[in-house]
C-alpha cells in the first residue's frame, strides 16, 4: 500500500506533507516534533480538531480503525484498564480470544487475571493479541517495546516478525530503537520537520545514509528516550 498524500494542516500552516509506502513493513524515523505521532494519529482518524487532513492512499482495503487497522501503543501498562480481567477487555469470542493467547505465547489461565498481575512483556503480548483480533491489514505501533526491559524487547520484536509472516498484515512502526527497527522492519522512512527527507530499503539507508541528518540519527542509536538535535 501507498500513502500518496497525507498533509496536515492546522489555520492554513502545513505541519506534515508527506508519502511514502509500505510493502511489507517500515519503520518512520525522525526527532521529536519531526510529524511521527501527528501521522499515526491522521491514518487512526485521531487528529485534534483544530487540524485539517488531506489524505490520499492506493491500496487495496480501506483504511478504517478497529477493522482493517490497529494500533499497538507506547506503553503497555496503560492500554488496559486495570481494574478489568483480561478476558472482558477483548470483543470477541472465547474461543477467538484463546487462540489469540496461543499465537502469542501465553497462557490460558491469565485471561483471569487483572492487568497489574500481569509482567510488561505479558501485558504487551495482551495488547498486541487485541490488536490482530480482528485480523487487521495494517498494524501501527508507536515505540512498543520502549517500556520493556532488553531481554523482553527482543522477544517482542521476534514474535511480531512471526506473527506478521504468518498473518500476513502490513506494519508501520514508529521507532527510536535502530537495532528493532531493523530487525523488523525492511524499508525506513526518515522525515524532519514534516517532510520526508530520505526512504528506502533498511540496509541501504542505514549503511549508507544521504543526509547529515539520518547520520546524525543513527549515530545516536535511536536511544531509548527522544533524540534532540
Amino acid at each position: 500500500m501507498k500513502i500518496d498524500k497525507l498533509k496536515i494542516l492546522i489555520a492554513g500552516d502545513t505541519l506534515v506533507d508527506i508519502t511514502f509506502d509500505i510493502t511489507s513493513s517500515l519503520a518512520l524515523v525522525g526527532q521529536s516534533g519531526s510529524g511521527k505521532s501527528l501521522t499515526l494519529k491522521a491514518l487512526l482518524g485521531m487528529l485534534p480538531r483544530d487540524m485539517d487532513l488531506e489524505l490520499e492512499c492506493s491500496s487495496a482495503f480501506e483504511l478504517v480503525a478497529g477493522e482493517t487497522l490497529a494500533f499497538i501503543p507506547q506503553n503497555p501498562f496503560t492500554a488496559l484498564s486495570p481494574l478489568t480481567k483480561i478476558d472482558k477487555q477483548f470483543f470477541v469470542e472465547e474461543t477467538r480470544i484463546k487462540e489469540l493467547f496461543d499465537s502469542v505465547g501465553l497462557e490460558h489461565s491469565l485471561l483471569e487475571r487483572f492487568p497489574p498481575e500481569l509482567s510488561g512483556g505479558q501485558l504487551q503480548r495482551v495488547v498486541i493479541a487485541m490488536a490482530l483480533s480482528k485480523k487487521p491489514k495494517l498494524l501501527l505501533l508507536d515505540e512498543p517495546t520502549t517500556a520493556l526491559d532488553p531481554s523482553t524487547r527482543v522477544m517482542i520484536i521476534d514474535l511480531l516478525r512471526e506473527l506478521q509472516k504468518r498473518e500476513k498484515f502490513k506494519m508501520l512502526f514508529v521507532t527510536h530503537d535502530i537495532s528493532s527497527a531493523k530487525n523488523l522492519c525492511d524499508s525506513i522512512c526518515v522525515i524532519k520537520d514534516g517532510k520526508v527527507i530520505e526512504s528506502g530499503l533498511m540496509d541501504e539507508v542505514i549503511d549508507r545514509p544521504k543526509t547529515d541528518y539520518t547520520k546524525i540519527l543513527i549515530e545516536a542509536n535511536f536511544a531509548n528516550r527522544e533524540f534532540r538535535i
